[in-house]
């Protein structure tokens, strides 16, 4: 049995929960076109009868501007050290932006062997990639260079048996139907912050916490008690909607995706109440659990 972990990297919204979903086969962290939507470390297991990689898929890399963001970023460039393999995921040439140049900059420290992924390749044209691809070369510090549409499926095989050569003789570290060690409760909690990145259009998602206040599993139905914790008034009554349509919203949608995840029904409840500032405030981030 060969094993290890691999830390997935890179800017925000570049797709790196969406190539560990595609890497699983399956959604068990929370994608949407919004910058930022993954905010914690999320461990997915992938086994086979000889290998067994434990791929975590970090919060995006930027620029703090919040106690919040700074738990993200310190998250995701922990991870360095930590694993026996770095997947960088890209999606546009180096030469447009100073994120991944920043992460690069971080990546040089390290002698941890790293991967470069270009993804979103089904929305380049071939001399686009060239272009990209000549870019990262010529830095000469990646093992190996790849192309993906991870939303697709396209190339993923060739990510994992890219990982899984870095990966050595060890034990398995989890059992082989486990796909992640985030708990039942922790998933739901980010399905349900997903469908508010999902109804809101503005800014406001960025200052939303869900907190999972009840989850009791009965015989044929888990009932389900979140609480919606905003920073301003007037965000709490745009997540409620005109007569509560858009929390109805969100509820109905989230509840369904439970059910599929479960198995089972689901009653599900939600509050929305105003935490003001939280995002910079050490007690309602350990509370939320983004802070040790």
């Amino acid at each position: 049995m060969r094993s290890g972990f691999v830390g997935i990297v890179g800017r925000p919204n570049v797709g790196k929960s969406t190539l560990l979903n595609a890497i699983l086969g399956e959604k068990i962290a929370i994608t949407t076109e919004k910058p930022q939507t993954t905010r914690n470390t999320i461990r997915g297991i992938y086994t086979t009868d000889d290998l067994q990689m434990i791929f975590i898929d970090t919060p995006g890399i930027h620029k703090p501007r919040n106690k919040l963001g700074q738990y993200m970023t310190d998250a995701a460039t922990g991870t360095f050290a930590e694993v026996d393999a770095i997947i960088f995921i890209v999606d546009d040439a180096l030469s447009k932006g100073p994120g991944d140049r920043y992460i690069l900059e971080l990546l040089k420290e390290t002698d941890t062997p790293k991967i470069l992924v270009i993804n979103k390749i089904d929305q380049m044209d071939p001399d686009e990639f060239a272009q990209i691809y000549k870019e990262y070369e010529a830095l000469g510090i990646f093992e190996d260079i790849l192309g993906t549409a991870a939303i697709n499926g396209v190339n993923v095989a060739d990510v994992i048996d890219a990982a899984a050569r870095f990966m050595e003789e060890g034990p398995m570290y989890f059992p082989e139907d486990m796909v992640t060690e985030n708990p039942a409760r922790f998933i739901v909690s980010e399905i349900i912050r997903e469908k508010i990145l999902l109804h809101l259009q503005d800014e406001v998602p960025h200052g939303v916490a869900v907190e999972i206040e009840q989850y009791i599993e009965r015989e044929d139905i888990t009932e389900i008690s979140a609480v919606i914790y905003c920073e301003k008034k007037s965000h709490k009554g745009m997540i409620i909607g005109k007569n509560g349509r858009k929390l109805k919203g969100i509820g109905k949608s989230a509840r369904e995706e439970i059910e599929g995840l479960l198995g089972t029904k689901v009653f599900l409840q939600t509050w929305v109440k105003v935490k003001e500032n939280w995002r910079d405030s050490d007690i309602a981030l350990s509370n939320f659990g983004y802070k040790e």
